[in-house]
């Protein structure tokens, strides 16, 4: 990994005791660093002191493509448990736990809306972390050791359908017993590489009386042999991604066809840094839930997303801007940390956020990225911004799910706007920023995608798809060792303060207005 030029949350804190020692203002912008031309969509995994310039990055180099199936069925309801956060300075990703083979063991993998495949670290692993600045063991699978566990060969019908999607390869020179293998490689060098396993997959589903029954299924997932680039990473490590996609080897997919599972899932991610949530395969069912369909025969979830508003006054921008394509449309992902903005609709966009915000907000530009300081409260400061799609369906999104903290000293808080231009590209992205504090329901069945803002701290209601099994839903983690369960540290310094101080002698390196 490259290191950040500069770590936005030191820089953005010397422009708050640069504003306070002087109260100097002058006006210049840096610009903002080109994102990559092609579009790959990254799963989360921040760093300490990471820079919006380095969350740019990630969101856009390791995230590959990928294309997706639907089966058919109907059944219970699988809950999973959520740990992780959204603030990048925090954790900046959320993640459940698995349990695979016999005898059983538990992996922490990555919520990933934006991908299809589940896969662990195996053993042996080359290039793969052994322990996680997220304070979790890190554990790694074994087929060998798994009673229950196969090695999927080339021949199987399961390896031919991944082979036409990309998900799988076979060397032409293998035999049909060979290995079915994948390799998923990401814009900047990092990836992963391994084999297909079938093993059995332990999980709760919900009775109908409400009662919680340990289950299990045999699944299809990704053994990781071979890990590179940022996944080496030990700072956000965990034991592999859970794709939540439409593909035919997805988990979702796998259990729907199955008969364990029904044709939805939903979550909703507690936005507070200690973070945390709710998982279910079934459908959370809220009174204010509103519903948009889906854009059939797309490889993401993308939606038809028709205006933004600003204060409730819609932005100028061209409707055709977002009509889903090759090249545009909207996409929801929960892999993604930050939220990205097609190229044409982020600068009318940053203009009128900060044109709206309160007169006692100040402005700056740091490194490119819009900025104010204030010590209000930002509900009070800054404006409600509303996405219109299709069927005149609204999201509220509040200015906690736009804005980023970047500091504070005394009553001064600096926050940025999170939300990131899509360089040269007319794709939206929605991540974490702004799925966190709400109700998500993906409705696969009925090909629709549903939200309803929501504090998801408190327990839902989940129901299949036939109305018929509805129960509570905690969606905390029940973890007694401490050795696996995620503790949290402000990646803020507590005496940040003095450190400016001493700092501003050297001078802050980015302009004000």
């Amino acid at each position: 990994m490259r290191p950040p030029e500069v770590a936005v949350a030191v820089a953005a804190a010397v422009a708050v005791a640069a504003l306070l020692v002087s109260g100097a203002a002058a006006a210049a912008s840096a610009s903002v660093p080109l994102l990559p031309a092609a579009l790959s969509l990254q799963r989360a995994v921040p760093h300490k002191g990471v820079a919006l310039q380095e969350l740019r990055r990630r969101d856009w180099e390791r995230h590959r493509s990928s294309r997706r199936g639907l089966l058919g069925g109907a059944a219970g309801v699988v809950d999973f448990p959520v740990e992780g956060s959204a603030n990048p300075f925090m954790v900046g990703l959320y993640f459940t736990r698995v349990k695979l083979g016999n005898p059983a063991k538990e992996f922490f993998v990555q919520i990933d809306t934006g991908s299809d495949i589940l896969w662990v670290t195996c053993s042996p692993c080359d290039g793969c972390p052994t322990s996680s600045g997220l304070n979790i063991q890190l554990e790694s699978f074994s087929p060998d050791s798994s009673s229950t566990s196969s090695r999927i060969a080339c021949s199987d019908d399961r390896c031919t359908a991944a082979l036409q999607t990309g998900e799988a390869v076979c060397e032409t020179s293998d035999s049909s017993s060979s290995p079915c293998g994948y390799t998923f490689t990401y814009g900047d060098g990092s990836g992963t590489s391994g084999y297909y396993v079938s093993d059995t997959m332990y999980f709760d589903t919900v009775m109908g009386n409400e009662q919680t029954a340990n289950s299990s299924a045999s699944i299809v997932f990704g053994c990781s042999n071979s890990q590179s680039g940022d996944l080496t990473k030990a700072d956000r490590a965990v034991d592999g991604i859970f794709g939540f996609g439409q593909h035919q080897l997805s988990v979702v997919s796998q259990l729907n066809s199955l008969g364990v599972s029904p044709r939805v899932f939903s979550h909703c991610l507690k936005g507070s840094d200690n973070g945390g949530g709710i998982l279910v395969l079934g459908e959370i069912v809220e009174p204010g839930l509103v519903y948009t369909p889906l854009v059939p025969s797309q490889p993401h979830y993308n939606l038809n997303l028709e205006s933004i508003a600003v204060n409730g006054q819609k932005l100028s921008i061209d409707s055709s801007l977002f009509t889903t394509s090759n090249t545009q449309g909207t996409i929801v992902d929960s892999g993604t940390t930050l939220a990205y903005l097609a190229d044409g609709a982020y600068d009318p966009f940053v203009t009128a956020i900060a044109g709206a915000v309160s007169p006692s907000v100040r402005s700056l530009v740091s490194k490119g990225n819009q900025c104010f300081i204030t010590s209000s409260s930002v509900d009070s400061s800054f404006p409600t911004v509303t996405l219109y799609f299709m069927g005149g369906v609204a999201m509220t999104v509040k200015p906690e799910n736009y804005l980023l903290q970047q500091g504070s000293i005394d009553n001064n808080v600096l926050w940025c706007i999170g939300w990131q231009r899509n360089q040269g590209q007319e794709i939206t992205i929605l991540g974490d920023i702004v799925l966190k504090d709400k109700i998500f329901v993906y409705d696969l069945a009925n090909m629709r995608m549903g939200w309803a803002d929501y504090d998801c701290s408190m327990s839902v209601n989940v129901t299949t798809s036939s109305g018929k099994n509805q129960y509570v839903n905690t969606g905390q983690f029940d973890v007694d060792s401490s050795t696996r369960r995620a503790s949290y540290k402000s990646l803020i310094p507590a005496g940040i303060a003095a450190m400016l101080v001493h700092m501003l002698a050297f001078g802050g390196g980015f302009s004000r207005r």
